[in-house]
């Protein structure tokens, strides 16, 4: 069976430390998405209806019209850096949001073109031109390449990060099988994957499993209070993956507000950071972990 990384369990790994000796390195992903109206696949707060469907397209909407502009009222007040998960399409659909993010100098990361289409069952010249079209967006905006990818739906082909490498992508966001960074096996070179959480995120947890607003928060924090005990052995990452039409609803928002502040006011040993600064200094660490 063909595997993409090798077994290495986390006690039997390098051990060394974040920038100015830090242990744990935690940011937020905020996914902010794009769905066409009629057509493709959505994210359903509801059992669908015939297209249209207008119940669950304005619920993903008001993430766009209303939910990201609360969310980023929150990070400004904590002063919290973010790694934007884009579906390039939002660079014509909601310009405005992109340009509130850069001026902040957030990180902009690609989630592919919108989130109605999946590709992992694409051919892979498709595969390809999606790949293409969507990082030419980001970069025709940004005026550089996005260092990193999340699949929409984290779905992947069987050829996704042989792509990806050769692309021009330097980290992934797909796999969620381990709280460091460690390498991926492609046709082109090693390629990082960066820890994103299936667990600590608004989507799986809250649509997906019916976790209240409260519980949540509670998650986020105990994950973190936890994090940073098992960081003393190991460097760990923790991420946080947020969606603008899902906490951004206010009674979600009031809720995770309470565990940004937990973690912001716990500075000591903590790199409050985004997912491609983790990548870069991954990448640049000798030896290189896992390789």
């Amino acid at each position: 069976m063909k595997t993409r990384y090798k077994y290495r369990p986390i006690i039997e790994r390098e051990n060394y430390c974040w920038p100015d000796q830090k242990r744990l390195a935690v940011y937020i992903a905020l996914n902010v998405e794009s769905y066409t109206l009629g057509e493709g696949i959505i994210e359903e707060l509801l059992p669908p209806s015939p297209q249209p469907d207008i119940l669950n397209y304005a619920w993903c909407d008001y993430g766009n019209r209303v939910g990201v502009w609360r969310i980023l009222d929150l990070l400004n007040e904590l002063a919290l850096p973010v790694t934007l998960l884009v579906n390039s399409h939002l660079y014509s659909a909601a310009p405005q949001i992109m340009s509130a993010f850069r001026t902040r100098g957030d990180e902009i990361a690609c989630h592919g073109r919108t989130n109605s289409e999946r590709q992992g069952g694409l051919s892979i010249s498709d595969e390809t031109a999606l790949i293409a079209e969507a990082t030419k967006t980001v970069i025709e905006h940004e005026g550089h390449h996005p260092g990193g990818w999340l699949s929409p739906w984290i779905s992947e082909s069987n050829a996704t990060p042989d792509l990806l490498k050769a692309a021009g992508y330097r980290y992934v966001l797909d796999w969620c099988c381990d709280d460091q960074p460690f390498w991926l096996d492609t046709a082109s070179g090693p390629l990082l994957s960066v820890p994103y959480p299936m667990e600590i995120n608004d989507s799986s947890s809250m649509i997906g499993r019916f976790v209240g607003a409260s519980e949540f928060s509670e998650m986020v924090v105990e994950q973190f209070d936890e994090m940073m005990l098992q960081s003393q052995a190991q460097p760990l990452v923790m991420g946080i993956a947020l969606h603008s039409h899902i906490t951004g609803q206010p009674f979600r928002l009031r809720r995770l507000r309470d565990a940004l502040k937990h973690i912001s006011q716990a500075t000591h040993g903590i790199w409050m950071t985004r997912a491609g600064a983790i990548a870069e200094y991954v990448a640049h660490l000798s030896p290189v972990p896992g390789a």
